[in-house]
């Protein structure tokens, strides 16, 4: 069979344990054709073949994002004010000052992040009454971080419903300790009334969702991101992948996972009501497989669940341990469903508690013959020792988000809430080790980028990759850079139950590559980020190409 396309000159690396390093690849029909020596593959040349030579480039498997919120950052790098994790509450308020300016007197703001740091400095009435100012009257809605919690205005508070007599059930509603107002400050469930007011003042149309989709994963093949899995989707997330791809525009194999318990954003439909329509939107490069379950928060603000109590504060006293959505009853009846429509489920947790919880569950399904289920725990970056042995042996993924690492705002807001424990998390080398599927997520746009780089150089040298502070997160957990391909690559594939297709270079599978402009893997671990993505390939078309 003759190729279309042949690229040699080049180092390949092919995630493929057998044959991990080849001189040459071939590409025919959308499908990785032969991989092997440059006399090999050029056997494939024929009259229509275009053979190009990298002269020294690398090419490697798309990469894969396990976790990402691609639609979100779409929506917000087209449609909402987006802002970095750096900025002061001054210079966020001139942001929304500007904004305002431009809109019209009832327009929504929306966007985010503000750094969690910032949690003491806006909790209080006085700044919820400088933002009414900076947005002239008009409603704002802006997110931290984390993505889970988000501090509004007054008018923003009145069109949910939330007043000092009526706070909301779910949730946390944060009050001013002077005047007993809430301030604005609102973490997990207790946002969703106003995302609702948001989304009843008209929201976003289905091609503005459609827009944001397509955003989404245009940036990411900037990034040399061919495959990812949608932490938590909805109804018109999934009728916009469908759409994308109906037309023969969806850049990506996309995972999606169908929401169970809406703990931040504020959707239409979840639960068994989403999951029930899911495979409506089955299409040949998406897969709705996978629900997502909010078994806790965040550490910042309390709301995960861990074995040993939280650093002693006024409000928590000296004996907290944090909270998990639902005990492991319900966790149980949820997962028992899941597994039996053949789903696999990625459950959110971030405190070694809610891990327990999670692994004990797992460990009595698999004990009822659900051997082959796929769970993911997302971030689980803090984990008992003897919890990692539990998680490896009942076969649940460790999705990952080196992106969130150390030093910066996130571990900073960690370390003010658990003191030294913070310093420990992300295991990675133990979970390898111990044979566990690892697998790399950015959790994009709660991270500033989807840069699989980025990502990389921290699994290899714990330290933050943009220079940003000094320090190196519990180093003995560094794992190698050839490892640190195969989290972005195959091991990601693995673990959404994609690694039929892609996630590796082998012939029969989808021919998603990147070029890039070095082989990181033979040169300084520090030196990682710097390498640059020249072009990004799925399924046989070139899908970016770097001015």
């Amino acid at each position: 069979m003759s190729a279309d396309l042949i690229l040699t000159g080049a180092v390949v690396r092919t995630a493929n344990r057998a044959r991990p390093v080849a001189e040459a690849i071939a590409f025919a029909g959308g499908t990785v054709l032969a991989v092997g020596t440059a006399d090999d593959v050029l056997a494939h040349r024929g009259d229509d073949t275009e053979v190009r030579n990298l002269a020294g480039a690398a090419v490697y498997p798309g990469f894969v994002d396990v976790h990402n919120h691609h639609a979100v950052a779409g929506v917000t790098d087209l449609f909402e004010l987006s802002f970095g994790v750096a900025l002061s509450l001054d210079e966020i308020l001139e942001l929304v000052r500007e904004r305002a300016a431009t809109l019209p007197e009832d327009a929504w703001i929306t966007g985010g992040s503000w750094a969690s740091t910032l949690m003491d400095e806006v909790n209080t009435t006085a700044a919820r009454l400088r933002l009414d100012e900076a947005a002239g009257g008009r409603p704002v809605m802006l997110s931290d971080d984390s993505h889970h919690n988000r501090w509004v205005n007054t008018r923003a508070l009145r069109l949910a419903g939330i007043t000092k007599e009526a706070i909301p059930a779910e949730g946390v509603t944060l009050v001013d300790a002077a005047d007993g107002e809430p301030s604005g400050v609102l973490l997990e469930a207790a946002g969703i009334l106003v995302a609702k007011a948001h989304a009843e003042a008209g929201g976003l149309t289905a091609d503005q969702h459609r827009r944001a989709s397509a955003r989404g994963i245009e940036l990411l093949n900037g990034y040399g991101v061919t495959t990812f899995q949608d932490a938590a989707v909805s109804l018109d997330i999934l009728r916009a992948l469908t759409s994308l791809d109906d037309a023969g525009e969806l850049n990506a194999w996309v995972v999606s996972s169908l929401t169970v318990n809406d703990e931040i954003f504020g959707y239409e439909l979840v639960g068994h009501e989403l999951i029930a329509r899911g495979e409506e939107f089955r299409s040949e490069h998406h897969r709705p497989d996978f629900v997502k379950i909010f078994l806790d928060g965040v550490p910042p603000a309390r709301t995960a669940l861990f074995l040993d109590p939280y650093l002693p504060d006024d409000v928590h006293g000296a004996h907290f341990h944090g909270t998990t959505t639902m005990d492991a009853d319900e966790l149980y009846g949820w997962l028992h469903a899941v597994a039996d429509r053949g789903l696999g489920a990625k459950v959110h947790v971030t405190g070694d508690g809610s891990a327990r919880v999670l692994i004990d569950v797992v460990e009595r399904l698999r004990s009822e013959g659900y051997t082959d289920t796929r769970f993911q725990m997302a971030h689980g970056q803090f984990l008992a020792g003897d919890d990692i042995e539990r998680m490896v042996r009942l076969g649940i993924a460790a999705d990952i988000s080196p992106f969130l690492w150390f030093p910066g705002v996130i571990p900073d807001a960690l370390a003010s809430v658990l003191g030294d424990r913070a310093y420990r998390s992300q295991p990675n080398r133990t979970i390898l080790d111990a044979g566990g599927l690892v697998a790399g997520g950015s959790d994009w746009p709660v991270s500033e980028s989807p840069n699989p780089f980025e990502g990389m150089q921290g699994l290899v040298t714990r330290a933050d990759p943009l220079g940003r502070a000094p320090g190196v997160l519990w180093p003995e957990q560094a794992i190698t850079a050839g490892e640190a391909l195969e989290v972005f690559t195959i091991n990601g594939a693995r673990a959404m139950g994609l690694e039929d297709v892609t996630g590796s270079l082998e012939p029969g599978k989808s021919a998603d590559f990147v070029i890039v402009d070095r082989d990181f893997v033979t040169g300084p671990a520090d030196a990682i980020i710097d390498t640059r993505v020249l072009e990004t390939w799925f399924a046989g078309r070139r899908v970016f190409t770097a001015g």
